[in-house]
């Protein structure tokens, strides 16, 4: 049953995640065009909030996720467990801060009577420049959810209970996220290149279906369990 719920709520986050990771950036955002994108976010204001919404359900899940996937894994080495669950737990909580990047642009674009020092070009400016800081602290939660995905894949390698594949495919998905990240903030100039990489981490969404369709394999894991207590 954990392995089950594991999987409905990381196949929830994959189809919530590009709403507010993909589709509000693409449809709003102007690369370089701090009037345009401004303008769309204000035009558009009920959608920007609709990209918040689903990003704080993300991360609310996330919580739940990581408790979940610890329990799965614990069995097999408690220490790179909790290795594990605390690396995915710092990039929920970076996931969290980040968006105060977003409620900065909407405080900057309300109008507010202490906003009438800066001019309409530089409230812009600055509303990009924020959006902009939003994009990149990805990277840095990215860096977390590689470290989670490196252990525990190796955990899921060795578990006996879940197939190697798995914890192979996990690994593979991992230095993917390493790759882009590290790539994009050493060389930003091949971003292009470091994000047809990271591109891969789609393959993750295996691992849910795995759980969602065969689960784990019970005797298994119970043997593990009496091994490990």
């Amino acid at each position: 049953m954990t392995a089950r719920i594991a999987a409905i709520l990381t196949l929830l986050i994959v189809v919530l995640a590009p709403f507010s990771m993909l589709y509000i950036p693409t449809t709003l955002v102007v690369p370089g065009d701090a009037a345009t994108t401004a303008n769309n976010i204000m035009a558009s204001q009920g959608l920007f909030r609709a990209g918040m919404v689903s990003d704080s359900i993300v991360f609310l899940i996330e919580i739940v996720l990581t408790v979940l996937l610890y329990v799965l894994v614990k069995p097999v080495d408690k220490t790179l467990s909790l290795a594990a669950a605390f690396s995915r737990l710092a990039m929920t909580v970076i996931q969290g801060i980040n968006l105060l990047n977003h409620f900065i642009v909407l405080l900057l674009l309300s109008g507010a009577s202490y906003l009438t020092v800066f001019a309409p070009d530089q409230l812009q400016a600055l509303v990009l420049l924020f959006l902009n800081v939003h994009e990149s602290v990805v990277l840095i939660w990215g860096l977390f959810f590689g470290l989670h995905l490196l252990v525990f894949g190796y955990l899921v390698y060795k578990s006996g209970y879940l197939p190697k594949f798995l914890g192979v495919l996990l690994l593979i998905v991992a230095l993917c996220y390493f790759i882009q990240d590290f790539g994009n903030i050493l060389f930003p100039q091949y971003k292009a290149l470091f994000t047809s990489i990271g591109s891969l981490a789609f393959l993750e969404i295996v691992f849910p279906l795995w759980l969602l369709v065969k689960g784990v394999n019970v005797e298994q894991w119970e043997k593990r369990i009496a091994e490990s207590a």
